[in-house]
This record gives C-alpha cells, sequence and structure tokens, in this order.
C-alpha cells in the first residue's frame, strides 16, 4: 500500500513544473490578462479592448488605439489535499496571495494609419504552494513546497489588410522559473522519500501568435486566433546527492548532478464573435482549444548516467467556452459580466499524479467596470469568483484515497493611457 501511495505522491512532480496556463484557472493558464479580459470572462477573441490582446489575439491591436496599460491582480486561490479517506489529514496551502503585473503599449508604424506595433510583458501564470507536514497515512507523513513563475514578452504589429478586415502577429518570448521539494518521512522523522528540486531552475521559451478580426457588418465582428507551442530549453538543476532520495524504494540515494526536466506549454485556437446588439450593449462568445494533451501528458526528470525518471501527469485537451456582456452605462462609465467554463483536464484516473497543483476549477465568474478620468486616462477593475471544485483520486483499487480541491477569487486594476 506505502509503494503504491508513493508512486502517485512521486509523480506529483510532472505537474509542479508547469507555470501556464498555473494558477489553474483553465488548466494552468490565467482565463485573461489584465482586468479588461477578466471582466469578460476571457470572450475577448472578437471584443479587444486593451494592450494585453496582444497575447491573445494581435490583430486587436489594431481596434483599440494608441494607448498603454499597467495592470496589477491580486490572485488568491484556496487549495488543499486531503487523505482522511485512507488515515491522514486534510492539508491547506498556506500561500493564499500573489501578485500578476502586466504592462503593455501599442503606438503608430511611421505615419501610416492603418498600422501599429506594440507588445509588453505579462504575468500569464505562476504559483506557489507551501504544504506544511501532515499525516498521509498512519505512520507516514508529508510536506511539499513550489515556487512557480512564468513570463511573456509579445511584441506585436498589426495591419489593415482590407476594408474590413485587420490582422496581426507577435512573437513570443517566454520565460519561466521552477522550484520545489517535496517528501515522505515516518513517525520518527526518517526520510522515506525525498525530491529535492528547491535549488531552483529557469528556461527561455519562444513561439508565434497570429490573429484575424473581420467585421462581417456594423455589428457583428468575428474573430480568430493561434497560439503555437512555445518551445522551451530545458529545465536544469545542480542537485547534490540525496537531494532524490528513492530508500523508499530500497534505492537509497540519488547521485550528485544536473538533473533536466523538458517542459513546454501547448499551442492553442480560439475563434469568437462580438455583436454590438444596441450602441450601449456589447455581447461576446469564445471558444477556445488547449492543446494540454501534448505537453502534459507525459514527462520525466532525467539525470547522470541514463536516470531516467517518469511521470504521467495525464492531461487531457481541454476546450473552454466564454461570454462577456460590456455595457456603456454613461460616456464616462462602462460596466461588464463574464462567465467562463473548461472541463477540467484532471479527472479521478490523473488527480493522483496531481495532488500539489490540483487544476481542477471549471467555472468561473466575473465582474468589472473602468472610468475616464479626462481625455487620456481611464482606470478599470475586476472582481473574479471561482467556485470549488474536487476530484477524489486512487492510488490502488479504492478509487477515493485522496480529494484535490481548489477555489479561487482575484480582484485587479488596470490605468490606462490614451496618447
Amino acid at each position: 500500500m506505502k509503494r503504491t501511495i508513493f508512486i502517485g505522491v512521486f509523480a506529483v512532480i510532472s505537474f509542479l513544473l508547469i507555470s501556464p496556463s498555473a494558477f489553474a484557472t483553465n488548466g494552468y493558464q490565467l482565463i485573461g490578462i489584465g482586468s479588461y479580459q477578466k471582466s469578460l470572462g476571457g470572450a475577448v477573441t472578437a471584443l479587444p479592448g486593451s494592450n494585453m490582446t496582444a497575447v491573445t489575439n494581435p490583430a486587436g491591436m489594431l481596434r483599440i488605439g494608441h494607448r498603454a496599460d499597467f495592470s496589477m491582480e491580486a490572485f488568491m486561490p484556496e487549495r488543499s489535499t486531503d487523505f482522511t479517506a485512507i488515515g491522514g489529514n486534510k492539508v491547506e496551502s498556506s500561500s493564499e496571495i500573489y501578485g500578476i503585473p502586466a504592462i503593455g503599449w501599442n503606438g503608430p508604424v511611421g505615419n501610416r494609419g492603418d498600422m501599429v506595433f506594440g507588445g509588453g510583458m505579462y504575468g500569464t501564470s505562476g504559483m506557489g504552494v507551501d504544504y506544511g507536514s501532515t499525516p498521509m497515512q498512519p505512520g507516514v507523513y508529508w510536506d511539499a513546497y513550489s515556487s512557480i513563475a512564468f513570463w511573456q514578452m509579445a511584441p506585436a504589429l498589426a495591419w489593415q489588410a482590407a476594408e474590413r478586415l485587420s490582422l496581426g502577429a507577435s512573437v513570443n518570448i517566454d520565460f519561466q522559473e521552477v522550484s520545489f521539494q517535496q517528501r515522505m518521512m515516518d513517525a520518527e522523522g526518517n526520510v522515506l522519500n525525498n525530491f529535492d528540486l528547491s535549488r531552483g531552475a529557469s528556461a527561455f521559451g519562444f513561439g508565434l501568435s497570429v490573429g484575424m478580426l473581420y467585421d462581417l457588418n456594423e455589428q457583428v465582428t468575428f474573430g480568430a486566433s493561434y497560439k503555437s507551442k512555445q518551445f522551451f530549453s530545458d529545465l536544469e538543476y545542480q542537485l547534490a546527492s540525496g537531494d532524490i532520495d528513492m530508500s523508499f524504494f530500497g534505492g537509497g540515494p540519488l547521485p550528485a548532478g544536473t538533473y533536466k526536466l523538458d517542459l513546454d506549454f501547448p499551442q492553442q485556437a480560439a475563434v469568437g464573435i462580438a455583436v454590438h446588439a444596441t450602441d450601449a450593449f456589447t455581447i461576446a462568445a469564445d471558444i477556445k482549444w488547449i492543446n494540454w494533451s501534448d505537453t502534459m501528458d507525459k514527462l520525466a526528470v532525467t539525470g547522470p548516467g541514463g536516470i531516467s525518471l517518469p511521470m504521467d501527469p495525464g492531461w487531457d485537451d481541454q476546450v473552454v467556452f466564454a461570454i462577456g456582456l460590456a455595457y456603456k452605462a454613461t460616456d464616462r462609465v462602462n460596466l461588464r459580466a463574464g462567465f467562463n467554463y473548461g472541463e477540467s483536464p484532471i479527472d479521478a484516473q490523473s488527480a493522483a499524479n496531481n495532488l500539489i497543483l490540483p487544476a481542477v476549477v471549471e467555472t468561473h465568474y466575473t465582474v468589472g467596470a473602468d472610468f475616464k478620468i479626462d481625455e487620456h486616462w481611464d482606470i478599470g477593475c475586476h472582481y473574479m469568483y471561482v467556485p470549488e471544485n474536487s476530484v477524489t483520486a486512487g492510488f490502488g483499487t479504492n478509487p477515493q484515497d485522496a480529494k484535490i480541491s481548489l477555489s479561487e477569487q482575484s480582484f485587479g486594476l488596470n490605468l490606462g493611457y490614451r496618447f
């Protein structure tokens, strides 16, 4: 029994190293970047409104006017792992709030009114989990820590290709940084197993995004975007002897050396429509596909002498549905609301491999607004509520050995300047 439980716990390394999509909303990817996108539930493919569109639909850079945006979000997840079904306890993460900044700008290319260039730096995901020592089962204690960050730059070019058609493209320059540790101990404090990558590792990645916006008529706009797979260099961890300890398997500590993980970010595609029902009221809807199975199905940490530690996160692809409502209340005040749903990429069969990053939430509710201060400045805000969702995991023949749960809230502000 202990051996099968450890196999499940050991496999969490695979998803701990995820930065994306990592705040565990649509998988580990944020549903939107900045207050404007969040307030519409991420339904922004055909309804851009801030410079964060450079990473969602770069064609939107041409439709928002020449402006700069400065955004900060307080993200507040609540995560837990519950071992009570196998004689342990429930443990909740002590890390409760994360700051997510984003900044973007755009301006004309020369004197051309039909082409803009811009971009910015965006926090698109990141997570820290801090589980204190807790009984996992009688005589076995478990603790874990992680700190994950993911940043993306997206210099973008957008142009008017035809009277009704706008096109855009951006180069994605990515950076991820990951450190974590997890271990199992007996009641006397002896280490049964240790997997310590707390020294951290970082990697750069790159990819491309393209997008389009087409006005079917004065009331209806169609949008589409595609983001390629983001290819990263290997995460490299310089470990000492015993940082990885396989004593639970009778193998003892693994040797010192460089250990690597090849972790990329998945490709995704989205289509959307925006309907301007009246001069004041707009409805937007998106459908997005995220190819998690390409990057989060199989992973392995490799080490000196041909060491390979295979892991099976077992994530499924995800289809995300989003609806946003925008209402111009006055010449200075805009109100928005949104809904976002994506079935968890983690199911009961893979939940045992995802104890420390329970990316299982599915339903998101958002509201937001912005206020025009003067002819140049505006300020916006959003609030997001994500009800708790849980998935029950089985390590052996029992399908209810442990339960992973997650709920979220976030609040953000955006300061915009129109040139």
